[in-house]
């Protein structure tokens, strides 16, 4: 068993200790449940105890969370949580690197930046390529880093419009049985891109360039028989279409556009009877094609709140109890 040890980090100033404590000792209790530690505070230093691992561990996020203060950076509870990802996946030397650039700022005048090296990548890829996949897991941010980009592309100028789609399937639910048009339909499954344009933008500027026309979210049906020119374009849910859906979508493309295609392949909600999901085919096909970018997210790239990664280790821990008594 390892020996249980006290670590006393002295910061240089209230202000960097604020920074780094957060409000009501948020971010402490973060490290602490991330790390299996306990903190405590004693005039301007940190007082880490618990394993000796443990404690090295968590030291190693508290200096890196001190070089971006120093560098006038404002941390959140996100910054903390990938912080110490990154360290348990031993690529916490690339943390900093990550807060070079600014992507956009929000509706809050917040800067937005990537939190990991899955994000990076996805990024990178967007600015490369026409044409990026974006394929893993709810929470690696794959829908609201999509939307940053489109927004700023229309910033820029780079584009004239937005354009972000899905298809309309989903678990459980047949929506030929509820009421109103396909889009009225369809609207309540785009909650999540229309949260994340309040977030960059804010809920009045989202309203306007919706009645405008100039983001349009509409689903995947209404896409047939177009040619996008001039726009950035996002498929979302894309791995519940159907591989002449994925096809069709595809071909859409036109001059000076950009197109995004989301997806978690473990999440397929087609109905019975359909052959293949046209993201898994799409992927199959498309991979190393000129002018398309394939980016895979893990598990390890969502970013959470560390509490949450707990609990979802005891479920997995119980359902393999589970599995095992059933096997003996």
């Amino acid at each position: 068993m390892s020996q249980i040890i006290n670590r006393e980090f002295p910061l240089e100033s209230p202000e960097q200790l604020q920074s780094i404590v957060g409000n009501q000792d948020k971010f402490l209790t973060i490290l602490e449940e991330g790390f299996n530690v306990e903190i405590s505070q004693r005039a301007n230093s940190i007082i880490v105890k618990g394993p000796e691992e443990h404690v090295q561990a968590a030291q190693d996020v508290i200096l890196v969370l001190v070089k971006l203060i120093k560098r006038h950076i404002q941390i959140g509870p996100s910054d903390i949580a990938s912080a110490i990802t990154m360290q348990k996946k031993g690529t916490l030397e690339y943390f900093t690197e990550l807060y070079s650039d600014t992507l956009i700022n929000d509706a809050r005048n917040r800067p937005v930046r990537v939190k990991n090296i899955g994000q990076r990548q996805y990024i990178q890829s967007i600015k490369k390529n026409e044409i990026t996949f974006g394929i893993g897991p709810a929470g690696t941010g794959k829908t609201y880093l999509a939307v940053v980009m489109a927004i700023s592309s229309l910033k820029k100028g780079d584009v004239d419009r937005i354009i972000i789609t899905r298809p309309a399937v989903e678990a459980g639910e047949s929506l030929g049985f509820l009421p109103g048009d396909l889009k009225e339909k369809v609207d309540p499954y785009l909650r999540p891109i229309y949260d994340a344009m309040d977030a960059i933008i804010g809920s009045e500027q989202s309203s306007r360039l919706l009645e405008r026309g100039i983001v349009e979210v509409a689903p995947l049906a209404y896409m047939r028989g177009r040619t996008l020119d001039n726009a950035f374009i996002i498929l979302d849910e894309a791995q519940n279409t159907t591989p002449a859906q994925m096809k069709m979508f595809l071909t859409r493309l036109g001059f000076n556009s950009r197109m995004l295609i989301n997806g978690d392949i473990s999440q397929i909600d087609l109905p019975k009877g359909s052959k293949q999901s046209g993201l898994i085919q799409a992927r199959r096909i498309l991979e190393g094609v000129k002018s398309i970018g394939m980016v895979t997210f893990t598990h390890d790239d969502v970013v959470r709140h560390p509490l949450v990664g707990l609990i979802v280790d005891a479920y997995e821990r119980d359902e393999k109890r589970r599995e095992q008594k059933k096997d003996a």
